[in-house]
């Protein structure tokens, strides 16, 4: 059994909150959590509180049956002999650290320890492309690309871009269109044939890994492309960000990029062109580095 009570916190924590407890009361949740889960959540709700408080109270097996944690800092949690003791302080010193479990403990040196790791291979030390595709549709057989973006950082921290349109035989669908703003007239009088883009694709990723988002997609449509060309597959390593953020952040109502990047106050200026969604991507990239949770 686990009780949470909240103060003063951002509506969006508290949503985050009755996905996994009930609101008995204003700002008083309950619920029964496995204790990685348990873990998981506090972290969050760390990470979401703002200026506001908390304290979670869960089962134990101890001599009172229960342990607890909280960020008020006129109070400090002491562990005396494995009983949690709650010391009301005279004067508020610095933020309580939440959380004195074993696992607790365990996920924070494991996080030190990759971003340690981090540090030492940085992205900043290689050449990386950040890729996405724009599409007809979503069936890489039937479907064509109508658009070519990427960023490429070099080794010595300098970006470039890459933005081509296709040319096509087919319509584009209204929804695509209303979707991207990408319109048949526009492929007709920007856009080059899809050899050329794919040609001029793989001089400018050379041999540099590519990351992108939900990237098995974009991965299925340009197998597709070079076998419909005749030109050689794309044999560099390929890194997916959206794994990643799905076990970082447990707690989003979808996993759409869009949804992604709000959460993590990265803007998009064009969502669904390509090229814009790439440069947004790398953004999320470098945040999952910094944060010790992606490497290259």
């Amino acid at each position: 059994m686990i009780v949470i009570t909240l103060t003063k916190v951002p509506p969006a924590l508290r949503g985050d909150l009755t996905k996994w407890c009930q609101e008995i009361q204003t700002g008083v949740y309950v619920g029964r959590l496995s204790g990685r889960i348990r873990d998981y959540l506090w972290e969050r709700i760390i990470d979401g509180i703002g200026r506001g408080e908390a304290t979670m109270v869960y089962s134990a097996k101890n001599e009172l049956g229960y342990e607890f944690r909280t960020t008020r800092h006129d109070y400090r949690v002491t562990d005396y002999d494995g009983i949690p003791l709650i010391t009301h302080l005279k004067t508020v010193s610095g933020a309580v650290q939440p959380g004195f479990s074993k696992a607790a403990k365990f996920r924070r040196a494991r996080v030190m320890a990759a971003r340690q790791q981090n540090k030492q291979t940085s992205m900043a030390e290689k050449a990386v492309v950040t890729l996405d595709l724009e599409t007809t549709g979503l069936d890489a057989t039937k479907d064509e690309i109508i658009e070519i973006g990427a960023i490429k950082r070099t080794a010595t921290n300098e970006l470039i871009e890459f933005e081509r349109l296709i040319k096509v035989d087919c319509s584009i669908p209204r929804t695509i269109t209303a979707l991207t703003g990408i319109t048949a007239k526009q492929l007709r009088d920007q856009g080059v044939a899809l050899q050329v883009a794919l040609d001029q694709l793989h001089e400018f990723v050379a041999d540099c890994p590519i990351v992108g988002y939900n990237l098995r997609f974009d991965e299925m449509f340009l197998r597709q492309a070079v076998r419909k060309t005749s030109l050689t597959d794309f044999s560099n390593r390929m890194l997916d960000v959206k794994p990643v953020v799905q076990q970082v952040e447990l707690f989003l109502d979808n996993y759409r990029l869009e949804t992604v990047l709000k959460s993590r106050n990265i803007e998009n200026q064009h969502p669904h062109r390509a090229l814009s969604d790439a440069q947004a991507t790398w953004q999320l990239a470098t945040q999952l580095i910094k944060n010790g949770d992606f490497r290259i």
